[in-house]
């Protein structure tokens, strides 16, 4: 669970500070919206909709992985997918050490997020909160 809230965590940062620095969807409804107001803006325009949708399929095929790993019938360790293992080094050392490097990123991205968000919303501002 750690690994895959460190994913997201990672994916959610740069997402947010992306944003905040100007890059935006193409469509007049993603324009002119902050990051603090995103989600209330896209639940009102019905794109949180399609969103859940894609989301459940993920954590369907995750479940799916996670019932089939207990069981034995597909030999997966914590976090694995099945995609992106040929981008990982072949040493098995130097594996390991890169599976380390993103877990303690995911640590980092969770307090990053989290501290951007309050920061956000305590402010009122965007970031970088100069």
């Amino acid at each position: 669970a750690e690994l895959k809230h460190g994913r997201v965590c990672m994916l959610a940062t740069v997402g947010w500070i992306a944003t905040d620095s100007g890059l935006r969807f193409a469509g007049d409804m993603f324009q002119n919206v902050s990051t603090i107001e995103a989600h209330n803006k896209m639940l009102e325009a019905g794109v949180m909709a399609p969103l859940l949708a894609g989301v459940a399929v993920v954590e369907l095929y995750g479940g799916w992985l996670t019932l089939n790993g207990f069981e034995e019938r597909i030999k997966r360790e914590a976090g694995d997918f099945f995609i992106g293992k040929q981008v990982l080094p072949k040493d098995p050392e130097q594996e390991s050490l890169m599976r380390l490097r993103e877990l303690e990123n995911g640590r980092l991205a969770m307090l990053a997020f989290s501290g951007i968000a309050t920061q956000a919303v305590l402010t009122n501002s965007s970031w970088p909160f100069l």
